[in-house]
């Protein structure tokens, strides 16, 4: 009887040596290729090169090497099938029964700040996905792995059975082509992004699994969380959890938003985020000061919140956080005061995140039912915007600083949105609201008597003048809009009538 054949072809040589000399235990004969090939000869497990099989050399630097009939001839024939069997037989190729492969990392290569484009694409794996497809496709007698983890199951399976089960070799076989899937889809990134091209014909993107998940924004419904291959740093999916219990599906797009909104600042700020709006936000000379102002902010609201602070924690500003129950604190650095106080809560979660002012612009992904949206994401600032002043009265020193914290603010609320803002705390968030003037109004009443005197920020334009009328009777003195109203000049009049100064930036934050 013809000894089973094994082929092996590695990058990642974790595990492969013992796996191979299992397969030599188990009878089988094992073809290879250049460095997985010396690996194996030198750890004294029989191995046969690629070129003895083929007749043919490695050529092109070894760009061509297993792309021959005796290979794919070998992983492709159908073994009940009489006319290949017939075929494989008059050109002397021997059926190929387990492959093992997995690819150039093409991945590590272009993480690398300083490669080049050449090196990025010679690490492009031509003949390891041709041969995991060819295995795949032919998974009713063929064994593919592309991953180590799966090598005991292997292995126990044909101690067992002699033999892998149809229902491992599917398995097996899926997992190949999400492989190879991703990792074209990874190469297609790379080049699409040095060409320039957007909105281009076919998306392809990929994610990794970070963790699977108790459960989504409600129990009874299954999630996972995944990340980017190359995700920025100074994301949720890069942060690095030093403390509490695994981080929930709700969590995650908290902490994300938290995250978002704290960005905005480069002078010590906090965040505080319930169900993806923030609900206190502060900024002071110290973090802590900051803390006690973003909690100030809403002290009702804050409880069970997510945490979100651009400078590291102290042990001050823990003592004072420890005071309440929050679900997750994120951070560049905690000190070792501050994190002997906070673990003492054992399911408060700590993420510490690298800051990166220099981080690239995304891509926006949102699904629909059957579908896809995609857009460039909002980082227009401040600093950006065409600020013009139509009203009468110019905003004073502190007006400018409370409508910069607004505007800040109110692009990260969900539309319709209304921030008030009052010496260095937002006051009143009015969010997700049907109408702008209703927006206003919960701002209005949850800032109460603190209102006068405040700064207003709107995410889009007045579509009439009633937010205007609500903001004067409150007693807010600016207001920062994005203008471009048909009855902008109602709006313009009714703050020259009450003395409010008012911003225009040209420039709406709709965030659905």
């Amino acid at each position: 009887m013809t000894a089973k054949r094994a082929l092996i072809s590695v990058s990642d040589k974790n595990g492969i040596l013992e796996f191979a000399g299992e397969l030599t235990k188990l009878g089988y004969e094992i073809i290879s290729t250049g460095g997985t090939k010396k690996v194996l000869q030198e750890n004294k497990i029989p191995v046969i090169g690629i070129s003895e099989v083929t007749g043919f050399p490695e050529i092109l630097d070894g760009r061509v090497k297993t792309l021959h009939p005796k290979i794919h001839g070998g992983l492709l024939a159908l073994r009940a099938n009489e006319d290949h069997q017939k075929q494989i037989e008059e050109h002397d190729i021997t059926p190929i029964d387990l492959v093992v492969v997995n690819l150039y990392p093409f991945q590590q290569t272009i993480e690398k700040p300083d490669v080049t484009l050449a090196e990025a694409i010679e690490n492009i794996d031509i003949g390891g996905p041709s041969m995991l497809r060819s295995a795949a496709k032919n998974y009713q007698s063929v064994t593919v792995a592309v991953d180590p983890a799966d090598y005991e199951t292997i292995i126990t399976e044909l101690k067992e059975n002699g033999t892998v089960s149809f229902e491992t070799n599917q398995r097996l076989a899926a997992k190949v082509f999400r492989h190879t899937a991703a990792y074209d889809a990874l190469i297609a990134e790379y080049l699409t992004n040095i060409t320039g091209e957007t909105s281009t014909e076919k998306l392809t993107v990929t994610f990794e699994k970070v963790q699977g998940l108790r459960y989504g924004e409600n129990p009874h419904q299954q999630a996972a969380f995944y990340k980017k291959p190359l995700a920025q740093k100074g994301s949720i999916a890069t942060a690095t959890q030093l403390h509490g219990k695994e981080l929930s599906y709700n969590n995650i797009n908290d902490a994300n938003a938290a995250l978002q909104i704290v960005k905005e600042f480069t002078e010590p700020a906090v965040v505080a985020v319930k169900h993806m709006n923030p609900c206190g936000v502060g900024v002071g000379k110290t973090i802590e000061e900051a803390y006690g102002k973003a909690y100030e902010a809403d002290p009702t609201s804050i409880f069970g919140g997510i945490i979100a602070a651009n400078y590291p924690i102290d042990g001050a500003t823990a003592a004072k956080m420890h005071e309440i129950f929050l679900e997750i604190i994120i951070a560049p650095s905690f000190t070792q005061e501050a994190l002997d106080i906070l673990t003492t809560k054992k399911n408060l979660r700590l993420l510490t995140i690298e800051f990166d002012q220099s981080e690239k612009r995304e891509v926006q992904l949102t699904t629909i039912k059957g579908g896809l949206l995609v857009q460039e994401e909002d980082t227009y600032g401040f600093d950006d915007a065409n600020i013009t002043v139509p009203t009468k009265r110019q905003p004073t020193e502190q007006e400018w600083a409370d409508l910069n914290l607004a505007w800040k603010v109110v692009k990260h609320v969900k539309s319709n949105a209304i921030v008030l803002a009052k010496d260095d705390m937002t006051i009143g968030v009015g969010a997700g609201q049907m109408n702008r003037v209703g927006a206003a109004q919960i701002a209005i009443n949850q800032a109460g008597e603190k209102a006068k005197g405040a700064a207003l920020g709107s995410d889009a334009f007045f579509p009439m003048s009633d937010t205007v009328e609500a903001a004067a009777k409150a007693g807010i003195t600016a207001i920062i809009q994005p203008g471009g109203s048909i009855r902008d000049e109602d709006s313009i009049k009714k703050a020259d009538e009450y003395g409010i100064t008012m911003v225009f930036t040209g420039v709406r934050h709709f965030k659905h």
